[in-house]
């Protein structure tokens, strides 16, 4: 029999993350001597600072190297705790969260702990890739309800208010969004919460990882802030990843209400036991310590975005939307596609890779066919010749074609 016999349904059925497989690609690229401009980076470029690196070195110093309680060292419970009430004004008492291995970590426990066979899951497209992977996995049924660019990549609550049904069980929100860069305006959420309040049976997934990162006007707003009464059923997610550029620490929390931390703390004590001990010190410190790094770091993307979004409004047959955060923007190059006979976004992604030796996703894993997510997590010269090369791909293509 062959071994590929004893596989579950389930792992069968579930695709590998197409953004880190694209990564790992271009790595083996580099690596083999090509001249390749990553932008796909889903991570900040920026090193740990320096303080966090040294908070992390005390602690393997001082013998830090044991086993934690499963949802986490109560100092950095505590200081998730009060990061939560400082910053975003919601209040939460320890046993309310749990730290995981990243962010990602923490939604995989949450569908784990909340999905049932069937139930259903309403996920906003774009989507961060992994979403409706995880609800496959925990045996739910994504419900993709797609945006366009002309509506700024964001849910309605028209469209919320169709998409529910008896058997939804949560909906996700992630702002400021990835793959888009769209934050949701607290109008925009008061929209949401008025449909959710009609639906009790609904749970609120709120996706904050890049909370920190975004500049669309007003101090940043999950739909908790909006309407207090959803916090019963609403579980937030975040971590230290992207604001502290701590990707590899692998440090992310949960808080929300109490059972359903339990449940989700039970099903971590049979995967990962705890989050590394090493990394939840340095969490400490990057969520006590000065924040003037974070600060710092949202500047400089606001900076390179401005930069990278000016170069591609002045490129024929591209259409984009500009972002209010992350360092992500979703480029529209369908137009580039049919003048150039293009088959897919996919295609055309691998055209570029080896015309132009530059590296973008596809829009189509992330639920938005025909655009490119383009990260600008490099430095200014990079991002100045990977604009280059991308214009300068867009003109011979177009040359060619005529």
């Amino acid at each position: 029999m062959s071994a590929e016999n004893f596989l579950s349904r389930r792992a069968a059925a579930v695709q590998s993350s197409s953004t880190l497989a694209i990564g790992a690609e271009i790595k083996r690229l580099v690596a083999d001597g090509q001249d390749i401009i990553n932008l796909c980076a889903g991570e900040p470029d920026f090193d740990t600072p320096v303080a966090i690196r040294q908070a992390a070195t005390r602690a393997m110093a001082e013998g830090q190297t044991r086993y934690t309680p499963v949802a986490g060292l109560p100092m950095l419970r505590q200081a998730i705790v009060a990061k939560l009430q400082r910053e975003n004004e919601l209040h939460y008492e320890e046993q309310q969260v749990l730290v995981s291995c990243g962010c990602k970590h923490s939604l995989y426990n949450l569908f784990q702990a909340v999905l049932n066979p069937g139930d259903e899951v309403i996920i906003p497209a774009p989507y961060w890739t992994s979403y409706p992977e995880m609800v496959m996995l925990a045996g739910g049924q994504p419900m993709i309800v797609s945006s366009t660019m002309a509506e700024g990549f964001k849910l309605t609550a028209a469209q919320l208010q169709q998409a529910v049904s008896p058997r939804t069980r949560a909906v996700l929100i992630n702002s400021p969004n990835n793959p888009s860069g769209a934050c949701y305006s607290a109008a925009e959420l008061r929209a949401l919460a008025e449909v959710l309040m009609l639906h009790e049976q609904v749970l609120v997934i709120s996706d904050d990882i890049y909370e920190h990162l975004q500049w669309s006007g007003g101090p940043f707003r999950n739909i908790v802030n909006i309407e207090p009464q959803l916090q019963a059923r609403t579980v937030v997610c975040n971590g230290v990843s992207k604001a502290y550029a701590m990707t590899g620490w692998r440090i992310g929390y949960a808080a929300g209400p109490a059972p359903i931390i339990a449940a989700m703390t039970r099903i971590q004590s049979h995967s990962t036991s705890n989050a590394s001990a090493i990394s939840q010190a340095a969490a400490i410190a990057a969520l006590e310590g000065s924040q003037d790094t974070v600060e710092e770091f949202c500047r400089t993307f606001r900076q390179r975005h401005d930069y990278v979004y000016g170069r591609l409004e002045q490129m024929p047959d591209v259409q984009c939307r500009p972002a209010t955060g992350t360092f992500y923007l979703l480029p529209d190059f369908q137009p580039a596609m049919a003048r150039n006979g293009t088959s897919d976004d996919v295609a055309f992604a691998q055209w570029l890779l080896e015309r132009a030796g530059l590296a973008v996703v596809p829009g189509s894993v992330f639920g938005a066919q025909g655009q490119q997510r383009i990260s600008f997590a490099s430095d200014t010269p990079t991002l100045e010749r990977a604009m280059d090369r991308l214009q300068d791909a867009l003109a011979v293509r177009k040359g060619r074609q005529g």
